[in-house]
């Protein structure tokens, strides 16, 4: 397997794609390792994109347990990955505690990045999810790994997808607990007990920089990712639908079509980083894949931002909230998702 070096830990990692095209690096989420990014080495290489997956020290197949590693540390070791690997200036996209690594290499080397990709993460901690990591990390430490994985379920997907896969998300805890290893994961963990926001340090964020947080996102919320959008003057951030914190696994398709746009944007020199606020289609093959927000992003109850009057909005056609427009009884909406079982109950 393919493992590189650095300062005496190994680090494993996996390249798909073809070899000229744009490089786009993920950096796992806390208790996440390479194999879970598998649907993304077919459908991004098919869009464009070279992918870069790899397991931080302490997670997967790389070295653990290690003590002492944070957030520069682990940004340091990517740095490192890339100079291995010949990789000059990729995207780097980051998922939750994988996210403030992927802030921190924007910030270390600005040089060294061609566009920025924080998912479902913060620069911040605030009380709720301070005291979701206490809990989480409590869970791990006195009862074990499987039970800290049941404690993130209901945070990381949907009601629908969890109704719908249950026997599947049996196997991904199951996996998770086998290839991770528990003093690895709660080492990991550790790092945030000395953890101070980097927000000003956000400013030094120089790249094209995508923002992607999902409607229910429920651990980092809207409000961390618009601290993001607010200090990062090239940044654009783009709500997902219908999804909660782990939405990259839940809905790989729409994911990939959103990065890969997004990597398209910049290549061509079409991306605008003017730290707008936008929401993602529900389907990866819609014609138009953003529609503007024009509500106040920060709410889930769908009002006016300030200065503007209820019952304006946006031109016609265009959904004026963070939601879909309500669709008539007995009429069916073209915008309506798939759905896996029965009614939404969750998102009423």
């Amino acid at each position: 397997m393919p493992v590189f070096e650095h300062d005496g830990q190994s680090l494993y990692y996996e390249l798909h794609g073809r070899e000229g095209d744009p490089v786009l690096t993920i950096v796992n989420g806390l208790s996440m390792r390479t194999s879970h990014w598998a649907p993304y080495f077919e459908q991004l290489p098919a869009r464009g994109c070279r992918v870069l997956t790899y397991d931080m020290v302490g997670q997967g197949a790389s070295s653990k347990p290690v003590l002492g590693a944070d957030f520069d540390d682990h940004a340091t070791m990517l740095a490192a990955l890339h100079t291995h690997l010949g990789i000059e200036r990729p995207y780097v996209l980051g998922i939750s505690f994988g996210g403030v690594v992927a802030l921190k290499y924007a910030i270390r080397y600005p040089d060294r990045i061609g566009g920025l990709i924080p998912v479902s993460t913060f620069s911040e901690l605030d009380a709720q999810l301070e005291g979701h990591a206490v809990n989480l990390y409590q869970g791990l430490a006195k009862v074990g790994f499987e039970f800290y994985l049941d404690l993130l379920m209901p945070l990381n997907f949907s009601n629908d997808y969890i109704a719908a896969n249950r026997d599947l998300l049996h196997v991904i805890k199951r996996v998770g607990a086998s290839t991770n290893e528990l003093y690895g994961i709660q080492n990991l963990m550790e790092s945030l007990a000395d953890f101070r926001s980097i927000t000003p340090e956000l400013k030094h964020i120089t790249c094209p920089t995508l923002i992607l947080n999902a409607e229910f996102d429920c651990l980092t919320p809207r409000h961390l990712h618009d601290i993001m959008r607010r200090n990062i003057a090239g940044s654009r951030l783009v709500l997902v639908p219908w999804v909660c914190h782990a939405f990259t696994l839940e809905v790989p398709e729409l994911t990939s079509r959103l990065l890969s746009d997004f990597v398209r944007a910049v290549e061509t020199g079409q991306w605008k980083g003017d730290q707008s606020v936008w929401i993602s289609a529900e389907k990866p093959e819609a014609k138009t894949m953003l529609t503007r927000c024009v509500q106040d992003h920060l709410r889930a109850i769908p009002i006016p931002q300030r200065g503007q009057k209820a019952g304006s909005g946006a031109s016609p056609g265009k959904s004026t909230t963070t939601r879909r427009e309500s669709v008539p009884s007995g009429k069916k909406s073209a915008n309506k998702p798939a759905k896996a079982s029965g009614k939404r109950t969750s998102k009423t």
